[in-house]
Order: C-alpha cells, then sequence, then structure tokens
C-alpha cells in the first residue's frame, strides 16, 4: 500500500492503473526476461512493474538539482505530469517538444507522455532561431516545454523573436503566424512571463483529471505506438524525424542494459544529453529496465562528471570518445576516487585504442561495452559484451543485439556480401523506426520493401560475427579509383603520441578527383609539424592513403551530444584549400 502522506486522488488513480497494468502485464508474463513482455509493454507498465519492484530504491538522482527520487516517487511525479497534460488537452498522439537540458522535468515528461500516448519530440539544446523553427513546424507540435535559455542562448528570446503573439496571448491560446499549430508553451519556472503557463501552474491542471479518466486512455494504447520524434543530430545536414514505439525504444534498452550486465544495484551517471537516443534510450531506459539507478547531470562537464561518480560512487558512465578523452586529460583526474565504475558505453564515433587503453587503466572501467547505431535504429544495432577482449572492443563494434538482423550488401547490387568484404551495413527487426515524420520519401530512400534499414555505413563482418564500421558511403574518398574510408586514416592519425584527436575528409582534385585532407588536434602543451604527422604516416599506410593536406585545430566543431559535425569541417577544408595547397606536403 501507498505511503500515507500521497493525496488520496493519486493513491485512488495508481491502486486503478495497478491493476490496470497488471492485467496487462499478465496478457504478456511477468518476468523481464520475457521476450513477449519486453515487446508488449508501454512505457507507463515498464516504470509501474519498477516502482512495484524497486519502491524504496533509488530511481533518479539529480545532484545539480539536489534531487533524489525513488522508483514510487517517480512514478508518482510521471503520473502527476500526465494528468496534466490530459488537463491540458492533449490528445493521444499529439506531439509534445521538450527543450532543455538534463532537468528533472525532462525525465518525469519522458514517461508522462508514453503514459497517455503522446508523441515526446526532442529538441536540441544547441538550436538557435531557425532551426526552433523548423524542428517545431515539421513537427506539428502543439506544446512546448522549456528553460529559460543554455550557454550563448536565450530560448525565450528566441521563441518571443519567432512568435511575438506570445506576448499578448492567453496561456494554452497562441495563435501563431510562423508555428499555426502551437498552442501550448509551459516554462519551466516560477516566473510568469506573457502568454506561457509556469509549471506549477500547468501541475495544478492535473487536479481536472480523475483516476479512471487517466486509466481509460492509458488502456487505450498500444505498444507499437509512436512515442518519441527523436531527430537526427544534424551530422550530415538538414535533420529528419525518426519515429519511435514504445516496443523500438524498450525492447532496445533491455537488451543494451543486459549487453552491460546492468543490475538493480548500478548506478548509472549520464553526462550525455537526454534530447539524444544516448541519453533517453542507452542511458535512462537501459537504467529503468533493470531498476538501475539514474545519476543525471544537467550538461556535460569533464570535472562535474568525476566529481559526480566519486561522490555518488557511480559503477558506470555514459560518453562519446571526446567525453571520455577530455576526462582523462582533466587534472583532476589523477585526485578523484572512480574505483566504483566498472562498465557504462562509449558510442557515437570510433574509439582510439589509445583512449580504450586509457579508460580501462586510469579510470578502472575495465567492462566498458562500445554500442553501433543509429537514431533510426532506436538507436543500438551492434554491441560488445563486457567479456569481450580489449581487441574486440577497439576493433570492432561487436555483435548485434538479440533479435536484430543484420548483414552487409553490395552497395551497387545490394546483394549480401561474405565475411571480410566492405559493404553497406544493413538492419532489420523491432528496432528499426515506423519511419521520418512527414517524409515518405526519404523514409523510402532507406528502408526498402523488405522492411531493411540502410544505415549509409559501410562495415565488414569477421568470421566470428563481430563488425567493424569503417566508413559512410558518402564519407568514402575516391582518388585516383582508389577507395579510402576515412576512418583507416582517423585511426593511424590516433597513434601518433601528440595526436589527440584527428578528422578526415575529402577535398575535390583536378587530377585526382579527391584528396585527402585531415584536421589535427594536438594534446595539451605539444607542437607538431605537418611534415612529422605525414611521415609519421607514411611508414604506417598506403601512400595513396596519406593526407595531401594538414591542419592543426584547436576544437571540432560537435553537436549537442558530442559528435563531430563532418560536414561542417568539410566546408571549412574546402574554404582553407587555395591557402593549403601551396604549403601542405602531398603524398
Amino acid at each position: 500500500m501507498l505511503n500515507r502522506v500521497v493525496p488520496r486522488a493519486l493513491r485512488l488513480y495508481i491502486e486503478a492503473k495497478g491493476f490496470l497494468y497488471l492485467v496487462a502485464s499478465s496478457r504478456g508474463g511477468l518476468a523481464v526476461s520475457s521476450v513477449t513482455q519486453e515487446l508488449n509493454q508501454t512505457i507507463g507498465q515498464l516504470l509501474w512493474q519498477r516502482s512495484e519492484e524497486y519502491p524504496n530504491q533509488e530511481a533518479a538522482v539529480f545532484p545539480d538539482e539536489g534531487v533524489r527520487w525513488t522508483y514510487r516517487e517517480l512514478f508518482e511525479r510521471a503520473s502527476l505530469v500526465a494528468r496534466a497534460l490530459l488537463g491540458l488537452g492533449v490528445q493521444r498522439g499529439e506531439h509534445v517538444a521538450v527543450w532543455t537540458t538534463n532537468k528533472k522535468e525532462w525525465l518525469e515528461l519522458q514517461f508522462a507522455t508514453g503514459m497517455i500516448g503522446a508523441v515526446l519530440v526532442t529538441v536540441n539544446t544547441n538550436y538557435k532561431l531557425l532551426e526552433l523553427e523548423y524542428l517545431l513546424k515539421q513537427s506539428d507540435t502543439t506544446t512546448l516545454v522549456l528553460m529559460p535559455g543554455f550557454k550563448d542562448s536565450n530560448y525565450l528570446e528566441t521563441l518571443y523573436t519567432l512568435c511575438p503573439e506570445l506576448r499578448t496571448a492567453q496561456p494554452g491560446k497562441l495563435q501563431s503566424a510562423a508555428l499555426p499549430r502551437l498552442k501550448n508553451v509551459i516554462f519551466l519556472g516560477d516566473h510568469f512571463y506573457p502568454g506561457l503557463f509556469t509549471w506549477q501552474h500547468f501541475l495544478n491542471l492535473a487536479s481536472t483529471i480523475s483516476a479512471q479518466e487517466f486509466a481509460a486512455r492509458e488502456g487505450e494504447l498500444c505498444p507499437t505506438d509512436i512515442i518519441n520524434i527523436q531527430y537526427t543530430s544534424g551530422t550530415t545536414g538538414f535533420p529528419k524525424g525518426a519515429m519511435l514505439s514504445h516496443r523500438n525504444i524498450i525492447g532496445n534498452a533491455i537488451r543494451i542494459a543486459q549487453r552491460m550486465n546492468l543490475t538493480s544495484q548500478d548506478r548509472l551517471c549520464i553526462p550525455v544529453p537526454f534530447f539524444h537516443c544516448f541519453g533517453c534510450v542507452l542511458g535512462i531506459l537501459a537504467a529503468v529496465t533493470q531498476g538501475s539507478t539514474i545519476v543525471a547531470l544537467d550538461y556535460f562537464s569533464p570535472r562535474r562528471t568525476l566529481e559526480t561518480i566519486e561522490a555518488e560512487r557511480c559503477t558506470a558512465v555514459h560518453g562519446v570518445p571526446t567525453m571520455f578523452i577530455t576526462m582523462l586529460e582533466h587534472p583532476l583526474l589523477a585526485k578523484t576516487d572512480l574505483s566504483s565504475l566498472r562498465t557504462g558505453i562509449m558510442a557515437g564515433s570510433s574509439c582510439p585504442e589509445e583512449v580504450m587503453t586509457a579508460v580501462i587503466d586510469k579510470m578502472g572501467i575495465t567492462e566498458i561495452t562500445i554500442a553501433y547505431g543509429q537514431t533510426e535504429a532506436a538507436p543500438v544495432i551492434t554491441q560488445t559484451t563486457v567479456n569481450d577482449s580489449f581487441q574486440r572492443r577497439v576493433s570492432t563494434v561487436g555483435k548485434p543485439l538479440p533479435g536484430v538482423e543484420v548483414k552487409v550488401v553490395d552497395p551497387e547490387t545490394n546483394l549480401e556480401v561474405g565475411p571480410g568484404v566492405t559493404g553497406e551495413l544493413c538492419t532489420r527487426g523491432f528496432h528499426v523506426m515506423q519511419g521520418y515524420y512527414n517524409d515518405p520519401a526519404a523514409t523510402a530512400q532507406v528502408i526498402d520493401s523488405d522492411g531493411w534499414l540502410h544505415t549509409g555505413d559501410l562495415a565488414v563482418q569477421d568470421a566470428d560475427g563481430y563488425f567493424q564500421i569503417v566508413g559512410r558511403l558518402r564519407d568514402m574518398i575516391i582518388r585516383g579509383g582508389e577507395n579510402i574510408y576515412p576512418r583507416e586514416i582517423e585511426e593511424f592519425l590516433h597513434k601518433h603520441p601528440k595526436v589527440s584527436e584527428a578528422q578526415v575528409v575529402s577535398v575535390p582534385s583536378l587530377i585526382y578527383g579527391e584528396e585527402v585532407f585531415a584536421f589535427v588536434k594536438l594534446k595539451k602543451s605539444v607542437e607538431a609539424t605537418e611534415h612529422e604527422i605525414l611521415e609519421f604516416l607514411r611508414k604506417r599506410i598506403s601512400r595513396h592513403k596519406v593526407p595531401s593536406y594538414i591542419r592543426f585545430v584547436s576544437e571540432f566543431p560537435l553537436t549537442a551530444s558530442g559528435k563531430v559535425q563532418k560536414f561542417k569541417l568539410q566546408d571549412l577544408a574546402r574554404q582553407l584549400l587555395p591557402d593549403q595547397e601551396e604549403k601542405s606536403v602531398t603524398a
């Protein structure tokens, strides 16, 4: 029975819904390991099950906000927000966008929207005006939840510029020329702004919805319902909205957690953004499927992440290679007790061997796993295990998750190729998105008539079933008829003792069609010359693969999730080409 401090109306709701969940769960079987249950439950059912199994277990910790919730408390808070959304008039299938960093309200909304069959639209925290306008319009968002701003972006100012009608509108009654579908704007705070609900004002709407109304809405839901539109990170240009269902992301999250051997005793530090699949699926949902504790940082900071791991005795941490590199290079590392760490996920880009060695030796993450995927696959396709060898973890992205089909095909013939042959990686299964929102043409380009998702990534499968990603179809450089994969060159550049990070792109060439252009970031307090780097490469790779151009940089253009934006580097390389051409040492 619930604690007596819980309001009577909420107790009645939970009891009513608990019966609903019990019935729904019994149809598929209560065992977490049951394949039927995995693929036939909703977000709400998942959270209710954990609140029953681990009511007093810490579910979520937000150190930056001083917040600690048990699984029972998280369930109750998500339920309250769900009722408030119903009170706002949000219908099943309606789109709710969230524009915040890793706040506690983000977590509440992820589960609350799923509980009522609304669609959570994730908004990149780095977006500016035109990007926000594009996403809100393209996604047909009707409700937007936002924080005041982040870094150099004032979210409120951006929104008022985009929708000046807000300044004279009543909350919930916006009529915008630029965004005709947008009606509700909710501000994460207590200060009143014209046209916006405060968070508390919004929560008060929950009292208008009975337990029976809430249970009735949730009883309508189906595991195949779309509940997320997650926009691609934009590393290759304009983002597209991948439509993901309960089944897509829950099934994926369970298998991710299993590859990590995640349990209810684990405490997962999540410095990656919630708006990205890395945060909300590999992080939040993977933890919840096992009853683990989420330790969420507002945003990534190497110092704050190290401090949090020590203070909260985290056993796992997620990040892209760039995040691990900055933690490894931070002066606080040597003074921080990381002995609690054992596992985590490194994803988003390839992991250089030297970085993996340091993560294991200096951070003690002996069971770190490598995951590969994309938003369109909800997102993980392959992943290593905690028992895979060091070499497997630096040279491959593991094997397919259970229930996930993977094949490598010849990009020209679409015929499957055998082990050791490079081709496009394709995948099929429960994890593949329902398509791009409002873009059937783009959907048809990536999902064929047999249900195979064509990733656009070039891969090789070895004799043991492990996959290696060698590049992108469109990233592939064709120099004088020779196929060159940027990742291969990047791997060799990372082996140079002075190189911290490297990215390789193509530039046009009158003689060869394309040439190799390398951007190199050196380690702190070291110097190197182009000639030095090129000589290092000439001793290790084929002559035609050696970059014709080298450019040293202090930083790479990144998405908010930490991925390098290669299309920006491509543009920069072409701009630099005339100046660079005179002083480069050619292959």
